[in-house]
């Protein structure tokens, strides 16, 4: 296969390159995959099994709010860590913290019950038991 320059009748200079290192030449080509599907946030969990940490397999549905709801529903053992990602945007975060907050104030809202393991993960990462107040200081 042979590429020219555009309105020209000169072989480019990988015109002799196959398609598939001319598209590393001249960058990606358009992804068979929407990029909408790829280009949000995904979140993996990192759980502790008999056997060590590991991640748990999920699909590309577990958005933020099915996570909340598959914690709080007791789908996860012993959650150590939760990632947050977005590939198409470059960039990986722990995301342990802020689902722990957002759990606290949702299990505090709706006084909801949530096991000892799953209440152990949200206090880790808020530093204080579930609902119990800061001490604000006082002013004179």
């Amino acid at each position: 296969m042979r590429f020219f320059y555009k309105d020209s009748h000169q072989a480019h200079p990988y015109s002799t390159l196959s398609p598939f290192i001319w598209s590393f030449a001249h960058g990606p080509g358009a992804s068979i995959i929407p990029d909408d599907r790829l280009d949000r946030t995904f979140y993996i969990v990192l759980e502790d099994f008999t056997s060590g940490a590991a991640f748990r397999e999920t699909d590309e549905g577990l958005d933020y709010p099915t996570l909340i709801k598959d914690l709080l529903s007791g789908q996860y053992d012993d959650v150590l860590r939760i990632v947050a990602f977005n590939a198409a945007e470059g960039w990986s975060r722990d995301a342990s913290a802020e689902v722990a907050h957002d759990l606290e104030r949702l299990i505090g809202a709706e006084g909801l019950e949530v096991s000892d393991i799953l209440r152990d993960f949200i206090v880790s990462y808020i530093g204080r038991p579930i609902g119990a107040q800061l001490a604000l200081p006082l002013r004179p």
